[in-house]
């Protein structure tokens, strides 16, 4: 293979550690060593005794810059080692692992068989309609290969602080419309392709949620990637869930895989409840005539399916060109008094009700 171990660290160049001043982690002193094999580039990066909470994101965008520019079919491997083997001391009878999620009370995952329901804006509305109740309300944004919190909250261009405590590096959740909002897309940069198979996924998604400062929560709002598969299983697992939220479409074809969430859920090696089913684009109503409803994709397929399963209906979202136009101004519709910011905090309402 002919590459030079001058060229991967140039490549490495484009990986900037965020925490630290968009400094790249050549010039940090991170990357420890560069192997060039026949076919393959292993590269070593060396973190403090600490944990750094970036450090899942940093060794994904490693192995995504190098894959770029590496000729094709090579083979990436990143190593991590780390400086100083001193841990830090546990307090008696704490696990640091939860630490930070101590004080919240309800832990919701928000979850769809198939994308394009809309899961990510009902996710983002219903925190701010909870939060407009008077709760105190966090979202964690753990759509990894879709991050879309940063553009619904037009909080793209804000970085999360990251603290010093002790040994302890924590970060710092965004706060904004009353709701703490976190997502890996404060980390990447936009044009940025993060390239992670199911571990590393996994491990990126708890760092994100376990090692961020939330506080007192009565709702923490957990936005799952679409579909189902290991990082679903592995996240319900590692996170102290305590329950989902499914969102659909009332069509057939979105319904159907509305089975693969339930079953997903009430799989024995799961086991968590579905609080219930949120029916998004139930109905589109033209603006200038709001008592209007077109079922354009189908009447009654969540009611159906709600009651197929055995779990209720908690709400219907209409299709309105508002929601869709405050999801690209960074303005979630459930800020207004109009018949779509409504049916939010009914929705709102209705699980809150249900978690009593």
């Amino acid at each position: 293979m002919n590459m030079k171990i001058n060229e991967v660290n140039k490549w490495l160049f484009e990986v900037e550690h965020p925490a630290k001043g968009d400094k790249n982690i050549v010039e940090l002193g991170m990357v420890e060593n560069v192997e060039i094999g026949e076919d393959s580039v292993t590269v070593t990066l060396a973190f403090a005794k600490h944990r750094d909470p970036l450090a899942e994101y940093l060794i994904g965008s490693a192995k995504a810059a190098i894959i770029r520019n590496a000729p094709a079919g090579t083979k990436v491997e990143i190593k991590t080692v780390i400086k100083d083997e001193a841990a830090p001391k546990k307090k008696p009878g704490l696990d640091l692992g939860f630490e930070e999620l101590s004080e919240v009370k309800h832990i919701i995952g928000i979850a769809s068989g198939k994308g394009g329901v809309g899961k990510s804006t009902v996710a983002v509305n219903l925190a701010v309609a909870l939060a407009r109740l008077g709760y105190k309300v966090g979202l964690a944004d753990a759509d990894v290969y879709g991050p879309s919190v940063p553009k619904m909250t037009a909080t793209e261009a804000e970085m999360p602080d990251a603290i010093m405590e002790g040994e302890k590096e924590t970060i710092m959740p965004l706060e904004k419309y009353g709701v703490k909002w976190m997502s890996i897309g404060y980390f990447a940069k936009p044009e940025q392709a993060l390239i992670w198979r199911g571990p590393m996924a996994c491990n990126a998604l708890k760092q994100m949620i376990l090692q961020v400062r939330w506080g007192e929560l009565d709702f923490l709002l957990i936005d799952m990637p679409p579909g189902t598969g290991d990082i679903h299983i592995s996240l319900v697992h590692d996170i102290p869930m305590e329950g989902a939220v499914i969102v659909s479409t009332p069509q057939d074809v979105a319904l159907a895989d509305v089975e693969k969430g339930v079953n997903m859920f009430r799989n024995e090696s799961v086991n968590k409840p579905i609080f219930g089913l949120i029916e998004n684009m139930a109905w589109f109503t033209p603006a200038e005539h709001p008592d209007e409803k077109y079922y354009i994709f189908g009447q009654g397929g969540g009611q159906r399916m709600a009651e197929k399963y055995g779990i209720p209906l908690l709400g219907q979202i209409p299709i309105v060109q508002s929601i869709r136009e405050g999801g690209d101004n960074g303005e979630p519709a459930a800020l207004s008094s109009r018949p779509d910011g409504l049916a939010f905090i009914a929705l709102a309402e209705k699980l809150a009700e249900t978690l009593k």
